[in-house]
Parts: structure tokens; sequence; C-alpha cells
């Protein structure tokens, strides 16, 4: 079967190196700081101003003070600090940021990355992914691996306006997990009762071995 959300979470969380200093997008990146697995301390780090999160609060201990860049309530740590947005994105340019582990609309398969617009779709601001691909040494995209119509979201050239060209490492999906590599994508890992010809029927991109 498919991985479910906490399960692609989960396996994000794997990708966090001990020390680090890493950061989340919105959807199921969120889910991430649940599955931090014991014996890694990384600290996780938010674009509106927070370094160093917690997992989500249990229902009724929400803080509507504390939250993340999605606007999810979030705990903070004994080590927590906070500052403004310019401090933040000056964190994130400078190169301070390890890696970001990001949702997406659409992934190519030489690693462009879209996930901030659809045409003709209201659009609050781009957020900050712009500036975390351009500035983190390393980007983890989780996403589903289609749409609500069952069309590949991991194409061979995005048709959305991309957030950045060439930025994307890693693909982590409900199917498995793809490495971006000379040539187009490498199946580095399946779900559990995923098949490789199920992988490759719902991949637009090319897969090389």
């Amino acid at each position: 079967m498919p991985w479910d959300r906490n399960q692609m979470a989960a396996r994000a969380a794997l990708e966090l190196e001990d020390g680090t200093y890493v950061n989340l997008g919105i959807g199921i990146p969120t889910l991430v700081p649940n599955f931090i697995p014991e014996g890694v301390n990384v600290t996780l780090q938010s674009e509106n101003g927070m370094l160093g999160m917690g997992p989500f609060p249990y229902e009724g201990d929400e803080d509507p003070d504390l939250i993340n860049a999605g606007k999810q309530t979030i705990t903070e740590l004994p080590s927590t600090v906070y500052f403004d947005s310019a401090q933040s994105f000056g964190m994130i340019r400078g190169g301070k940021i390890a890696a970001a582990i990001l949702g997406a609309m659409e992934v190519a398969e030489n690693g462009d990355l879209a996930n901030w617009m659809i045409p003709g779709k209201l659009v609050k601001g781009m957020g900050g992914a712009m500036d975390l691909v351009a500035g983190v040494g390393r980007v983890v995209v989780v996403m589903d691996h289609t749409n609500k119509h069952g069309d590949s979201k991991v194409l061979k050239a995005c048709t959305l306006p991309l957030t950045g060209t060439g930025v994307v490492n890693r693909i982590i999906t409900n199917l498995g997990v793809l490495d971006v590599v000379e040539g187009g994508l490498k199946i580095l890992e399946l779900a559990d009762g995923v098949t490789e010809a199920q992988m490759r029927d719902a991949t637009e991109a090319t897969i090389v071995d």
C-alpha cells in the first residue's frame, strides 16, 4: 500500500542529520517534528521568526501566539529563540540552514520545483520557498505522487510557475523515494507493497537505472 501522510513524514524525518538546522515547509513537512528519530538533535527553523520548534501541541495545550509558517500551532523548547523576519531570512540567504523539507505541486526530472502558485488561483504571497531553495544546502520534497485526477506530479518539465530551477535533491512521495541524478530520477526506495512498475507508471519523468 502507498504511504499515508504520517508515513511520508516519518520517512522524511530520516533525512535529518544530527546537529543541523532545518526549515520545514507547509503541508506534510509540518508533521516531520513528530517523527524525529531518537538520538538525532535537529534545530528546526521557521521563516516567520522561530528557531527551535517542538512538535504539535496536545489538544487543549495550544498557544495561539506560537505558530509555524503554515499558521499551525506548535510548541516551544527550552532552547527556542525568537527574532524578526529580516533576521530569519538572513539565516536562510546566508547559507546557515542545512536543509529544507518542502511540499510541492510539481517537480521536474532535472530538479525544478513548482510549489508556490497556480495561475488563476488566489495567492496570499510567495512565502519563503524561493529564498529557501536558493539558500539551503539540500532540498527534500514531500508530496503525493499524483494529483486528485491521477495525473503525475513528477514530470519531465514543470507546467506551473517555478519556485527554483534544478534545486531539488530528493523526492519522497506516497509511492517511495526518488533521487535527482544526471539524466533523470533514480528510484531509491519503494513504499511497502508498491512495485517498481507502479512507480514507473505513475511517473512522467525519466527514470534511470
